[in-house]
């Protein structure tokens, strides 16, 4: 049976240094904070926004939820970007996506200054990534699980890893996050022939497609680690479930991560880490 990774002791380890680092900033005065921009009362935003507000408070972290209606025009919702992205007192700013279809998503995320951008979502933080020059940040899901990975003592130098997924969110940055740890990485997507031939000769495979139980025992080996960064609705069990088909897989491999309980739980604690570090950044000009 394969090794479960679970996402809360890695969680818990990134809040305990968090903790003690803001403690450290507020004795320097500075108090680390977060505006969380929301349009509308979508589930899914409004879960993902108490998540990140109770790991904020486990670590000290100030939030302000900007929260705007539905139906706010385009104009007035990036006059109060503009307004947020200027205040000094904020170190960092998420946006909720996807916003409404009347207003031009990337416009709005290019108005977030890089040392703002705490969810790596601005071009700028994209070719941060890219070129590993520490310029804005990785997109928090990727970022969380390489810190599966390192929290678990995965060797990643020398290794063969696939990337299932070309997202700006996931699969892309992963694929450089990985690369800048000297892993040799195939990013595989729905272009891509055969991927189980692929991913079945990998060391690391990262299943970011979006497509419940896509993950079968052919993409797999037994000396493989598996992290599961897909979140889909089973209709079977009537919960959320990976792209990896667990059951099926765990038997086969050395590591797997859970779906929930996995990767999904460190996000938010990469979130405040980000905002943390930003606070660090400024506070050191």
């Amino acid at each position: 049976m394969a090794e479960i990774l679970k996402g809360a002791p890695v969680a818990n380890s990134i809040t305990e240094k968090l903790t003690r680092e803001v403690a450290e900033l507020k004795v320097k005065g500075v108090v680390p904070a977060l505006a969380i921009v929301r349009i509308g009362e979508s589930p899914d935003d409004i879960a993902y926004e108490r998540a990140a507000m109770k790991r904020a408070e486990q670590v000290g972290v100030n939030i302000a939820n900007e929260i705007f209606p539905e139906d706010i025009s385009e104009a007035a919702f990036l006059d109060e970007l503009r307004r947020i992205n200027k205040d000094d007192n904020m170190h960092g700013i998420l946006i909720m996506q996807p916003l409404p279809k009347h207003i031009d998503g990337l416009a709005a995320r290019e108005m977030i200054a890089a040392e703002k951008d705490v969810d790596g979502c601005t071009q700028a933080s994209m070719a941060g990534v890219f070129a590993n020059t520490g310029v804005g940040f990785p997109p928090c899901t990727a970022e969380a699980a390489m810190e599966m990975l390192h929290y678990y003592n995965v060797d990643i130098a020398g290794k063969k890893a696939a990337v299932i997924g070309r997202s700006l969110v996931i699969g892309r940055p992963l694929g450089m996050l990985l690369m800048h740890e000297n892993a040799t990485v195939v990013n595989c997507h729905t272009a891509t022939p055969d991927i189980p031939l692929i991913t079945s000769k990998a060391d690391i495979l990262i299943a970011a497609l979006g497509r419940l139980h896509s993950v079968t025992p052919e993409y797999t080996n037994p000396n493989q680690v598996v992290i599961d960064v897909g979140i889909n609705w089973d209709e079977e069990k009537q919960g959320i479930s990976g792209d990896v088909d667990f059951n099926a897989v765990e038997s086969v491999v050395k590591a797997i991560t859970p779906v929930p309980a996995g990767v999904g739980s460190v996000t938010t604690s990469v979130l405040m880490k980000h905002v943390v570090e930003a606070a660090w950044r400024k506070a050191s000009q």
